[in-house]
């Protein structure tokens, strides 16, 4: 994938106007996946962003209308990512556990850095879908949201795993919910591990949350 220019589309439901059209719109978008990595989305402020990238506030209130539509637009990118890389890596693979095995370790690995993508930091994006992608989820305008199709990408992950479970288990009562119950363990998981290691069981160089959810599900679903 490293060899190949591909492009991300995000809905236009995510935005005023469209980031990726414009330099500065990339500059809005990679710097601020840099300071809410560095700052938290709590101190994050469009006014520090503006700073930072020698802009007016009011610029960047052209593209998106809240740093909470900035943090969807975020994620919803971030999913979109993975399932390219999720089509990409099944694509010719027949076996629907191997497909399976495929798509659990795209989902609960560590990430590293797509140079196929000029202007997103897929590795500090992955810590701010770890840490922060919940506050995007757990507010009073979920539903309306949702409606509006925020969070499409998110969901056609899960459904297009979820199909591949029944696959090799047709009967199996709940595909959505173990597909979805691992992301968000594994995000878990992974924040435990640097920040409350203790309630984790990750070692160095021996992928335990990859080898723990794998077993977790072709036990599940056997």
């Amino acid at each position: 994938m490293r060899n190949l220019q591909i492009k991300i589309t995000i809905g236009p439901e995510h935005y005023i106007k469209n980031p990726e059209f414009t330099s500065l719109g990339k500059n809005i978008v990679s710097k601020s996946i840099e300071m809410i990595d560095e700052l938290g989305f709590e101190s994050f402020t469009f006014k520090k962003l503006g700073t930072v990238i020698g802009s007016n506030e009011s610029s960047i209130y052209r593209y998106f209308e809240s740093k909470h539509s900035l943090l969807v637009y975020l994620i919803s990118w971030y999913w979109s990512w993975i399932e390219y890389k999720l089509v990409f890596s099944t694509m010719n693979v027949d076996d629907p556990k191997i497909r399976l095995s495929t798509c659990l370790s795209i989902l609960t690995e560590d990430i590293h850095e797509d140079n196929s993508i000029s202007f997103i930091n897929e590795v500090l994006l992955h810590k701010i879908i770890i840490a922060e992608s919940s506050k995007a989820y757990h507010t009073k305008d979920i539903d309306k949201e949702n409606e509006k199709g925020y969070y499409k990408t998110y969901k056609r992950v899960v459904h297009r795993v979820g199909k591949i479970v029944l696959e090799i288990n047709p009967e199996f009562e709940f595909p959505n919910m173990l597909v979805s119950t691992v992301i968000e363990g594994a995000h878990h998981q992974r924040y435990f591990s640097k920040h409350l290691p203790s309630l984790t069981d990750v070692e160095e160089g021996k992928n335990n949350i990859v080898r723990f959810y794998k077993d977790l599900v072709f036990k599940t679903i056997k």
